[in-house]
């Protein structure tokens, strides 16, 4: 038997170390091989190489011999061996079989040479039969070995990968917590397997446990009191350890098992923190109640690594549960704000409308006309009704806002008689704010498919927004015409231009959120809600149109609206 400790490094067929230094072979390895072994036999000494082979094939091994190093580079293309039996003239050749080399020890040259060549067993030359087909066999047997434990860890890392894989695909907290626990028990062949979360803010209330058939659930209640069960995941994910048990006690000084699992007296376990930041927030607990077993260093990290998935899933899924409720009270309020628009407003068109009604009799009254004083402030007031009624009808068109069960009636539209129409509307009001409102003669009047009442409220809105913030001796244009894209799309285009107050370039980003207003308007008390071109962007998108707005402060405001004609018209929904 070889008696140098040679440093090996040669790796196997599969890629592992077949053995490292301070490895010993298993001192009842078989000597007589159980299955058909190949062995290839390398060996440039005729009467040598015969007796290898001889001593070898008697022990139940296939044999194929080499005399030099091109035959043997011949053999092994043909053949995988499960040994190789060399001379250590051969040994340098570049195999992934354990090697089994026949060495001088007197020959300083060749013990040299098997240092070298990175080798994992050495026997003396001439080898005892015996002896010879020992070593043999216990090289192949710990490759298998070798061979077994790296298949197992590859399975192991599998079945964790997919119990991550699962953690990801869900945000229901308690479905993650029951994947992770049926996950390790299935994984680990476990009796128990128990996860609870603290009393913590970043994640949910959450216990979950998988046991064997044969065993009754342990109490949701398990832990009288969670400080110290806290305190021991804690150190452990301080110290980003997991912590092992065998059942017995632990000595003074040590981390110890949480009461309540060591009153279950299991005869192996682990307890891995899960945490997040600079402190634990749950702890998982797996248990072999009559199987004592060694946890492997790589078990250990696949575990911690799987609870660290299921810790970061746990706080992904209280946030976004977090944000679905505040989702969903936000939708509700926003439903309770549009019911009582929607109430309000409905209450308010009754009384409004009479009121309407009534003036206008008074002021048509020719049989008992009122004074002239009188019909002036008659004037005011319809005025202000007229406003109160806009109001309304802009509220109520907010309260509509997205209602599927009011759908555009779509009809064609010639836009120059829309823009007439309102125009004509508001030329009283214009001329009242000493406001021309000059509509340019367009080269061409387009039709569009639109709601026309809702395409009236949108100009309207716009013109009266333009007569608002024009001061007397302004003037508004109206121009519309058609306009066509680089990729032949034809649009319906109208401008609204005022030479007003205008818009700082930093709120008109705003101006078509609900109730905004302008600081400008505010602090020149122009009237209004700040719903009238949110309304207006609503509608022309509903349209499939677009509605931009360039402002200068000082200069004047233009708002554009673009509607779709032709084919993409035809989308309009």
């Amino acid at each position: 038997m070889c008696s140098v400790t040679l440093q090996c490094t040669q790796l196997g067929a599969n890629g592992c170390s077949l053995r490292s230094e301070g490895d010993r072979l298993p001192a009842d390895t078989p000597h007589v091989a159980t299955v058909p072994y190949l062995a290839v036999v390398a060996d440039p000494d005729a009467g040598r190489r015969e007796f290898t082979a001889a001593a070898l094939e008697a022990a139940g091994f296939t044999v194929s011999t080499a005399g030099n190093a091109t035959s043997l580079s011949a053999v092994l293309d043909r053949r995988e061996p499960s040994v190789l039996v060399l001379d250590s003239s051969l040994s340098d050749i570049d195999a992934g079989t354990p090697v089994l080399v026949l060495v001088d020890l007197d020959s300083p040259a060749e013990v040299k040479a098997v240092e070298h060549a990175g080798v994992r067993d050495c026997i003396a030359k001439p080898p005892a039969a015996q002896e010879l087909v020992h070593r043999a066999t216990a090289l192949i047997n710990l490759v298998s070995r070798r061979n077994e434990a790296r298949q197992e860890a590859e399975a192991l890392r599998e079945r964790l990968r997919q119990v991550s894989a699962a953690v990801r695909g869900t945000n229901d907290p308690q479905e993650i917590a029951d994947i992770v626990v049926r996950g390790f028990g299935e994984t680990f062949g476990a009796d128990r397997v128990w996860l609870t979360t603290f009393d913590d803010e970043r994640v949910p209330p959450i216990t979950a446990q998988w046991h064997r058939s044969r065993l009754a659930p342990l109490p949701d209640g398990l832990f009288t009191d969670e400080e110290p069960v806290r305190r021991t995941a804690d150190v452990l994910w301080a110290r980003a350890e997991a912590l092992t048990a065998d059942g017995t006690p632990a000595p003074p000084g040590v981390v110890r098992l949480p009461a309540e699992f060591a009153a279950l007296r299991a005869a192996a376990s682990v307890v891995v923190p899960m945490g997040e930041g600079s402190s634990s927030l749950g702890v998982i607990w797996i248990a072999l109640l009559d199987s004592p077993r060694d946890w492997s260093r790589a078990e250990l990290g696949l575990i911690q690594h799987v609870a660290g998935n299921a810790a970061h899933g746990l706080i992904q899924s209280h946030l976004i549960t977090s944000q679905q409720q505040v989702v969903k009270q936000l939708q509700e309020l926003d439903k309770a704000k549009t019911d009582f628009l929607a109430t309000v407003n409905h209450e308010l068109r009754t009384p409004l409308t009479s009121i309407m009604a009534y003036l206008d009799m008074i002021q048509e009254n020719t049989s008992d006309p009122v004074s002239t004083e009188v019909h002036q402030m008659l004037d005011i007031v319809v005025r202000n009704t007229e406003r109160l009624r806009l109001l309304i009808e802009d509220m109520l068109s907010v309260s509509r806002n997205g209602d599927e069960q009011s759908p555009l009636n779509l009809t064609p539209v010639r836009l120059a008689r829309t823009l007439e129409i309102v125009t004509a509307a508001l030329r009283p009001l214009a001329k009242v704010q000493n406001v021309a409102i000059v509509v340019a003669p367009a080269s061409e009047d387009p039709e569009v498919m639109a709601d026309e009442v809702q395409l009236q409220q949108v100009f309207t809105n716009l013109v009266s927004n333009a007569i608002k913030f024009t001061p007397g001796g302004g003037q508004i244009d109206v121009v519309s015409g058609t306009q066509a894209d680089a990729d032949g799309t034809r649009w319906a285009t109208i401008s609204v231009s005022d030479t007003g107050m205008g818009i700082s370039s930093d709120e008109i980003a705003h101006i078509f959120t609900r109730f905004y207003r302008a600081s400008n308007a505010m602090s020149g008390a122009v009237p209004g809600t700040g719903l009238g071109l949110a309304i207006t962007q609503d509608i022309v998108q509903r349209h499939g149109g677009r509605i931009d707005v360039t402002s200068e402060l000082g200069v004047g405001t233009t708002v554009t609206v673009k509607l779709p004609l032709g084919a993409l018209a035809s989308h309009i929904t």
